[in-house]
């Protein structure tokens, strides 16, 4: 497998995933905003296999994913010995797949919302109104994660999963983009990104 990515962007969730996996994997650093043809996310070689121009893209053999849940998805089903999945009961694969589309639809959407109106569109297309629409959704969000999840240990009953990688990832993203998030979900974060794999992955996206 090849993981293209950047820093702490959502292809850490996938890098990270990586890590926990045990599979064996090349990591590719891409500058997002660069169109240089050997490191730049928009040049028109990484574009022949993310026509987005964004990451992560992950190929492997002749698959390639570009959307980071079903990346960790498909990490998940290649390493079933890490046990990053659900477990193969229909009510907590659903739980799994409410959590995960709660996560991409709900809660991180106000956070790319803010990204784009601060930096990533054009100066022309921003709306400085959004980040106070951005803030007011995430409480929104915020607010019923504490129903999914509350105060618990693992977002997915009592191990460890796919779905605290996602979860972690966009607190941390929160966090880091100063939204303001609850001290018990900051514990949380910082509980799974001590983890030795997900401490592997920062390492990797330090250098």
């Amino acid at each position: 497998m090849k993981l293209f990515g950047f820093g702490q962007s959502r292809s850490f969730r996938a890098l990270w995933a990586l890590e926990e996996s045990g599979l064996s994997f090349e990591y590719v650093a891409l500058d997002p905003a660069s169109n240089d043809p050997g490191k730049g996310a928009k040049g028109d070689d990484y574009k022949a296999i993310n026509i987005h121009g964004k990451v992560p893209t992950l190929v492997d053999g002749d698959l390639v994913l570009t959307e980071s849940a079903a990346i960790l998805n498909h990490i998940t089903r290649c390493a079933p010995a890490a046990r990053l999945g659900p477990d193969p009961d229909p009510r907590q694969q659903a739980r799994y797949d409410e959590l995960a589309f709660f996560i991409m639809t709900e809660l991180e959407q106000p956070l790319w919302s803010n990204g784009k109106h601060r930096f990533a569109l054009p100066p022309e297309q921003r709306i400085p109104a959004m980040l106070d629409c951005a803030n007011f959704e995430f409480a929104k969000a915020v607010t019923a994660l504490e129903r999914h999840v509350g105060d618990r240990e693992f977002a997915l009953a009592d191990r460890f999963t796919a779905i605290d990688i996602l979860l972690a990832q966009t607190l941390n993203w929160a966090d880091r983009f100063k939204f303001t998030v609850p001290a018990h979900f900051i514990a949380y974060r910082d509980q799974h990104y001590a983890r030795p794999a997900c401490q592997r992955a920062l390492a990797r996206v330090a250098t």
